[in-house]
């Protein structure tokens, strides 16, 4: 468990335009990856920074290739994370917001136009509350639900955009957003896991959403971009154009995948397997500076002290790193977004210690990409990346009754508040 507190800047995402903080919010984030489950406590403070007051991390062999197999063992996990945040903080933890892999979610573009109740009084927060309520009125396939709902632009009549319409002198307002559904099967497994650690479900993200504004640096939010997360056994993937969530999937490959293709080809131990991959990380064989000779400690053959050359090892990590970046092209070129996206971002641990994988990706994908500069992400430990990226998240959430997720402190003195709205309040209403 990390005890040492951060406080991170929130920049613009928070104060913009006159909305309101979540100030005091205690906010909970988990994150439920296929090697270990990453909880992190954030609390947003009056300088616009959000204070990690704990992670914790608890191993997991619950969810693989993107499906959950074991509700028993990610609630253990988690347990495990708030148990050990709660004796580390004092805290009575009763709720959390979770992630969901993008495969299990479905983006609706809509935008309505809402006309003002009084012109010239202006715009009224109970105009852009309706507003809000009509924009999530679509038909939801019987196999969806409804998690999300992120405005990317409000437009008054006169042309002008802005974040924050309230007091705005307009007869009508346009709002456009995306309306984020997610499979009904997978939310009620995910309830279920939360209800046998006893806790509430505040709310649930997408993975790719949640990151954007940690991974991405100024100039990326404005662009329209691909994030690439490759975890330890998923890589997600979202494209943005500009602040607007276009698309979301994922890809049930990550950095374990190469770890058990050297265990496999090379016939030695996981351990060994992970170890090599990590001192020797190279994306491509045309980079090799010195093909050394390297003794396998670990290997099954007949011959037990078995020496092979670096270069060896670089091809079974360049054959499985061609095929992720493969796989990828081919859903953004099928799904026929790949020509709006101008810059590729990567993130995450199963692909960013591996050196060139950058020019591996654009080799394949014929698109820049670039290892995530995002400001905020060398000061994150990278197994906290994707649970502090969701507390940013909520933490910069504009409009929300309430975001706290429901602690109670266990000291005489109460200092935080008890989240009064659970998930429908989540959504404005």
């Amino acid at each position: 468990m990390s005890k040492n507190v951060i406080y991170i800047g929130l920049g613009n995402l928070i104060k913009d335009g006159g909305i309101i903080l979540a100030v005091g919010d205690i906010i909970v984030g988990i994150d439920i990856g296929t090697s270990k489950v990453c909880t992190v406590l954030g609390e947003v403070n009056n300088f616009e920074q959000i204070e990690i007051i704990c992670s914790t991390s608890y191993k997991c062999n619950g969810l693989k290739k993107c499906k959950i197999i074991d509700e028993d063992d990610i609630s253990l996990s988690i347990s495990k994370t708030i148990k050990e945040a709660e004796e580390y903080t004092d805290f009575k933890i009763s709720s959390a917001y979770a992630t969901i892999p993008g495969i299990y979610v479905t983006i609706v573009q809509n935008s309505i136009v809402k006309e003002v109740k009084d012109k010239f009084a202006g715009i009224a927060q109970k105009d852009l509350q309706n507003a809000i309520m009509q924009v999530k009125d679509i038909e939801i396939p019987e196999d969806k639900v409804l998690i999300d709902i992120v405005i990317n632009k409000i437009m008054l009549d006169n042309g002008e955009t802005t974040k924050d319409p309230i007091g705005s002198f307009a007869s009508s307002f346009t709002v456009d957003a995306q309306v984020i559904l997610a499979d009904k099967d997978y939310v009620r497994k995910l309830n279920s896991i939360f209800k046998k650690a006893c806790l509430d479900l505040d709310g649930i993200i997408p993975v790719a959403l949640a990151e954007r504004n940690l991974v991405l640096d100024k100039n990326e939010l404005q662009d329209d971009v691909m994030v690439l997360d490759v975890g330890a056994g998923n890589t997600d993937i979202g494209v943005f154009e500009g602040e607007k969530f276009i698309y979301t999937n994922t890809i049930p490959l990550g950095g374990d995948s190469i770890t058990h293709d050297i265990e496999l080809v090379l016939n030695i131990s996981n351990e060994e397997a992970e170890k090599l991959k990590r001192q020797y990380g190279l994306a491509l064989k045309s980079f090799i500076d010195n093909n050394n000779e390297i003794c396998l400690n670990t290997c099954k053959d007949i011959s037990k002290n078995k020496t092979i050359k670096s270069s060896e090892l670089i091809e079974i990590i360049e054959a499985r790193i061609e095929e992720i970046f493969s796989l990828v092209n081919r859903e953004i070129t099928n799904t026929g977004i790949r020509s709006k996206i101008n810059n590729v971002i990567l993130t995450g641990q199963g692909i960013t210690n591996i050196n060139k994988s950058d020019v591996a990706g654009k080799i394949v994908l014929n698109i820049p990409v670039k290892i995530s500069t995002g400001r905020a992400v060398s000061t994150i430990k990278p197994e906290f990346r994707t649970s502090y990226a969701l507390v940013r998240y909520i933490a910069a959430r504009p409009f929300a009754k309430t975001v706290s997720s429901k602690i109670d402190s266990n000291s005489k003195e109460n200092f935080f508040k008890i989240a009064l709205a659970r998930i429908k309040e989540f959504f404005y209403s």
